[in-house]
Order: C-alpha cells, then sequence, then structure tokens
C-alpha cells in the first residue's frame, strides 16, 4: 500500500517535474550561450555550465544571491527575465497538479488504508473485526467499547465511517471504508492477524455475508464467524461449508415469541442474559393463546406461523398477496373494516410485521382503537423510528438489528453461555422464576453483563497458582469485595465447566479447582473487582485472608523496621 501511494505521487506528479526540469535545462544552456560583460564593461564569455547551474539552483529557490561572478550583460538579464517568468509558469502548474493530487479521492483513500494497515500491524491485543457498520454494527461496536474488547471496523459507506468519529467511544477504534466482501480487504483489516479472535459478518448484503464467512474459512478457519442471514437459501449455503453461527433474526424472534407463550419465565430469563448488558430491564411479555391476526406474510410472517400455530394459537391472514383462501384477506390490514373482516372483535392478539414501519404502526394504532386490550406485537424495520415505536408502546417489538447484535455479542464474547443456555431448557418454570428475580435485582434496574474466566495462567493467574500449589477456597471466598472484605460482590455464578462436567448455578461452597471456566452474570464495575481479585496475588490474599502484604521487598523491610521499632517503644 505503501508502493501504491508513492507510485501515485510519482504517476501525478510526472508531467510537472519534466516540465520544471526542461525549463531549468533550458535556463542554463541558455547562460552558457550568452555572452556577458567583464568589470569593465567590455564583453566577455558566457557564463561556464557550473556558474549557470549554480546560478540558476540559488534562483530556483528564491535565495538570490545576485548575479555572480560578475555582474550581467543585458542580454543575459533578458534571458533570465524571461526563465523567470517561465520557472513560475512551471511551478504554478507543478502546485496546482500537487493540490489536485492531495484533493483526489483515490489518493485521499490510498493514504487512509495505508495508515490503517499500520494500525492493523501494531495491534497487540486480541480483537474482534466488525464487518458491517449500519445499525446491527453500530449496536456491536458500542457494547464492545463500553466492555474495553478491541474491535476493527470495515464498512463500505464511507459516510457511516466518518460517524464513527463523531461517536463517544473510548478507544480510537480502526475503521476502514472499503468492501468487505472482497479478500484483500478482509486481509488488511487483521483477518489473517494472529491477534483476531472472530469476524463478524452483519452487513445488509447477504451476498456480501455470504462471501465473508467463505474467505473467513479459507484464509482462517481457526476463528469463529457470525453471519447474518435472512433467505433460506444463503442460509442453507453458510450452513454447508461450516459457518460456526448464522443468525436469522425472523427466525430468532419468532422462536422467542413461541417460548413466551409456551414458558413465559423461561423466556424472561434467556431475554435478561441475551440483552445488551446494563441497558434498562425489558418489560415482561405474557402473549396469550388464542385467535391471532397476522398482518403481512412474508419470510418474517410465515417464520411467526410456522413457530405459533402448534401451541394453541390460530391466524387470520391479512396480505396483500394473500390468495383469498380460508383465513386469508387480501390487504395491508391499516384499514378498520379489513380488521374487522379478519375477527379483530374476538381476537387475542395482532402481529404487524410488514416491511414498512409506518403502515406497521398505521396497523397497531388502528387496531388498539377497534379493541384497547389487544396484545399488540410489532415489527419495527428502522433505528430511525425509535421515537415512534416508544410513542405507540405495543406489547413485543422486533426489532432484527437489536436481536442479531444480542446473539452476537452473546455467542463471541461469552462462549459458556450457550452451555447454560441448553441447560436451563430442562428446567422448570419456578426454577428460571427465582432465577429471574435474582437477576433483575443484580444491578439496579439494568440487564446484567454476562462474562467467563478461566482459572488458568493467562486470565486468573493468582487464583490458578494457588490452587495449584494446594491452597483451597470456594466460590463465596473469592467474591469478596477487596473493599469491604465483610460484603460479597454483587454477582451471581450460574455456571462451572470442569472437564467438560457442567454444575448449574453453583452454591457458594463450592470448592474451586484450576482449570474451572466460571460464568458469572455482574455489573461491569464488579466483573473488574473480581478478574483484579483472581488476577493479583495481593489482592486474592487479603480476599482469602485478610491479609495486605504487598509482597515487595520494600515493603516486608519497612514493615519489619516498623514492628522493632514498636517493641522497642513498648
Amino acid at each position: 500500500m505503501v508502493n501504491s501511494a508513492f507510485f501515485l505521487v510519482l504517476r501525478r506528479m510526472r508531467a510537472p517535474i519534466i516540465a520544471l526540469i526542461v525549463i531549468y535545462a533550458i535556463t542554463v544552456i541558455g547562460l552558457t550561450l550568452v555572452p556577458g560583460i567583464d568589470a569593465n564593461g567590455q564583453p566577455a564569455p558566457p557564463l561556464s555550465f557550473f556558474h549557470a547551474f549554480y546560478f540558476v539552483s540559488y534562483t530556483a529557490t528564491t535565495i538570490g544571491f545576485g548575479e555572480i561572478p560578475t555582474a550581467f550583460s543585458d542580454a543575459q538579464r533578458l534571458w533570465v527575465t524571461l526563465s523567470i517568468y517561465l520557472s513560475v509558469v512551471g511551478w504554478s502548474y507543478s502546485v496546482v497538479t500537487l493540490i489536485g493530487l492531495l484533493q483526489d479521492k483515490g489518493f485521499q483513500n490510498t493514504l487512509k488504508a495505508n495508515r490503517f494497515a499500520r494500525r492493523i500491524r501494531h495491534l497487540k491485543e486480541p480483537f474482534y473485526l466488525v464487518c458491517g457498520c449500519g445499525e446491527t454494527g453500530n449496536l456491536i461496536c458500542r457494547n464492545f467499547d463500553r466492555t474495553g474488547t478491541v474491535f476493527v471496523v470495515i464498512e463500505k459507506e464511507e459516510l457511516r465511517v466518518e460517524e464513527l468519529d463523531l461517536q463517544d467511544f473510548k478507544s480510537d477504534t480502526p475503521a476502514l471504508a472499503a468492501d468487505a466482501s472482497q479478500p484483500e480487504n478482509l486481509q488488511l483489516a487483521g483477518l489473517t492477524h494472529h491477534k483476531c479472535r472472530g469476524v463478524l459478518a452483519v452487513t445488509n448484503d447477504e451476498q456480501a455475508n455470504l462471501a465473508i464467512a467463505i474467505a473467513v474459512h479459507l484464509l482462517n478457519p481457526k476463528i469463529p464467524v457470525i453471519a447474518r442471514a435472512r433467505s433460506p437459501a444463503i442460509i442453507a449455503n453458510m450452513a454447508s461449508f461450516g459457518t460456526d453461527h448464522i443468525i436469522n433474526a425472523f427466525d430468532r424472534f419468532a422462536e422467542h415469541l413461541s417460548l413466551a407463550v409456551v414458558a413465559p419465565e423461561r423466556f424472561r430469563l434467556i431475554e435478561l442474559l441475551t440483552s445488551l448488558p446494563e441497558t434498562p430491564i425489558p418489560e415482561s411479555h405474557r402473549p396469550p393463546r388464542g385467535h391471532w391476526i397476522l398482518c403481512g406474510y412474508g419470510r418474517f410472517g410465515q417464520a411467526i406461523a410456522s413457530r405459533l400455530e402448534g401451541q394453541g394459537i390460530t391466524f387470520t391472514i391479512i396480505d396483500p398477496t394473500a390468495d383469498g383462501a380460508d383465513q386469508r384477506i387480501v390487504g395491508d390490514g391499516t384499514e378498520a373494516h379489513t380488521l374487522q373482516q379478519a375477527g379483530i372483535g374476538h381476537a387475542v392478539g395482532i402481529i404487524a410485521g410488514s416491511d414498512n414501519d409506518v403502515n406497521n404502526l398505521s396497523i397497531a394504532v388502528t387496531a388498539t382503537e377497534l379493541k384497547p386490550d389487544l396484545f399488540v406485537v410489532t415489527r419495527q424495520n428502522q433505528a430511525a423510528n425509535n421515537a415512534l415505536f416508544q410513542a405507540y408502546g405495543a406489547d413485543f417489538s422486533m426489532i432484527p438489528s437489536r436481536i442479531v447484535a444480542q446473539e452476537a455479542i452473546a455467542i463471541l464474547t461469552t462462549p459458556l453461555l450457550a452451555h447454560f443456555l441448553e441447560e436451563i431448557k430442562h428446567c422448570n418454570e419456578t426454577w428460571s422464576h427465582a432465577l429471574v428475580e435474582r437477576l433483575q435485582t443484580l444491578c439496579h434496574g439494568l440487564t446484567p453483563h454476562l462474562w467467563d474466566i478461566r482459572l488458568n495462567l493467562s486470565e486468573a493467574p493468582a487464583a490458578r497458582e494457588g490452587l495449584m500449589y494446594g491452597r483451597h477456597f470456594t466460590l463465596g471466598n473469592i467474591l469478596r469485595d477487596a473493599a469491604e472484605r465483610e460484603h460479597l460482590l454483587a454477582a451471581i455464578p450460574l455456571l462451572i465447566d470442569r472437564n467438560d462436567k457442567l454444575i448449574l448455578l453453583p452454591e457458594m461452597d463450592c470448592a474451586l479447582q484450576a482449570g474451572d471456566h466460571l460464568l458469572f452474570a455482574s455489573s461491569l464495575s464488579t466483573r473488574r473487582k473480581l478478574e483484579l481479585t483472581l488476577k493479583n496475588a495481593n489482592e486474592l490474599d487479603y480476599v482469602l485472608d485478610g491479609r495486605s502484604d504487598s509482597g515487595s521487598w520494600l515493603w516486608g523491610k519497612l514493615e519489619t523496621l516498623f514492628s522493632a521499632n514498636h517493641t522497642v517503644d513498648r
């Protein structure tokens, strides 16, 4: 990339440089041909090539020593005057060309790409590569920034990349305006970098996400890739070559809505665990069983119907392309007579699921006016319409960007969460309700931050060293607050993975072992406190035994001296 910028400069500046060389060559040759005068005013030979070159050199650099070695003749002065104006033209041409080069979009992009590549090469911490910085990508980036996770952005639209600089990120994020579906751009963004931990293909273009997934599979198959997709053909294509995680927002929401009907407490638990961390706790959703009206029967509507039809729910479908068969009505659902024809009088719920936000809001408002106690589910396609959907206040809202972002963050940053979610499928509603109550009071009205840590040398060296050398401690021991040892940190241990044996909701007296993989729910500040305890031997000593020895040689000497003086005084 550096070479491309250099050669671009040479290519654009070739003509001006040649023009200046020719002008100065003509000037030098002219001075070696035009006769001069000596100190007595008598005719003298022209300047030597050396003196002519010397004169042109200091004249061209605007230093201006004067006429040397002797005063010029009128002919020489005339020639120099012509040469000066000629050189002004040459320099003007060069400056204008240089300004044009600096303003050239291609040259600016080349310089940006060079700086971007240099920053990627110098990254020392593990990072994630986020492909696409639309609504979904922006949510992911904000969460990464909040948790201190390093990430790199590659986005096709330059305006979105520029908007990243205007956001209040704590870190200076490397971002490149380029097509992420091109393998060379992915490599430039660090796909093959040894610190790259994973790739998120969350652009709005399914084909681009497919190309990214294939590139990751071929160029760096060791790292996970999360891809966003909607159409069954693309999903099947991604699955055929082993894409790690494929997120279909429509299917995922249909699954959530179905679970909210069948097992509302378990759904509530999953909702809390997979929500964006430290955001306001969402309201509880209790969709009723009975007859529903489904407005819009595209991919989203079909996913909803297939999931709910076996859960004690029946549908009347309203769609502009409906064939008018039984339980199918032609229309948008925005008109009152269409909803009445669909049987809104005896319906318990309605789903405004078209791909048009204005229509969905119109459906919801009209349905509520006809039947105020109706359970309303809305599909919000654009985050820009947040204010409108919040003002309406649907019982349940489907926001594709948020669904994809939540699942992607949970999968990448907390791999152990997938095991926990699999385990709770076998738990009853009472168990789920009890855990929900604990989680809702954990972070003072905010959703908890889910995180995991291994008791190994890289993530928890102090804890691992203590356990390896025969020191025994439990979960309750390490959860003491280092600032106030009598108090426990506000954290809930959800799972322990011990050599592939899972311990669900371990008790506080559960003894820990080296190599344990722990999953916690807490606030971000509590996480940092607990991580410090597990990493720092002095913090761990104080938490476990109340000892505040710093462990340093100097502090030990000072402490011994203080103790000796105290004994003498007594």
